[in-house]
């Protein structure tokens, strides 16, 4: 028998906070005994779980993981704008002329994540 992944772990200043992005950003739930100030806090959604624990040290280089984002009911242009309105920012912009391409965000603590296109949309094309 082989292991799987229970979580995802993420560390962070303020995970109720970093969680609650998470949770809406990927339409999850945060756990209900997390409450803000806990030095952790679980997200669940689509099938994966994110645990963010408390850390002191600040996020000093590029991630060596990150997440890949697939809309399920939306282009990539829509939820990058969406995404950007809960608080993520702008890294880079991979999109090209031809409608292919990624954009490269981070979340409100700095860790970067990527928006790839849709399923529709890579069946378009």
């Amino acid at each position: 028998m082989s292991s799987l992944i229970r979580h995802v772990t993420v560390d962070s200043a303020n995970p109720y906070v970093l969680a609650g992005f998470w949770a809406q950003a990927l339409d999850g739930s945060l756990a209900d005994d997390d409450f803000p100030g806990d030095p952790e806090a679980v997200v669940t959604a689509g099938g994966a779980t994110l645990l963010f624990i408390r850390v002191d040290e600040g996020k000093a280089v590029k991630n060596r993981v990150h997440l890949d984002l697939q809309p399920r009911d939306r282009t990539r242009d829509e939820e990058v704008d969406r995404l950007l309105s809960l608080g993520a920012t702008l890294q880079a912009d991979h999109r090209r002329p031809d409608g292919t391409g990624w954009v490269t965000l981070h979340d409100p603590e700095g860790n970067e994540f990527c928006v790839e296109r849709s399923a529709a949309e890579r069946n378009d094309a």
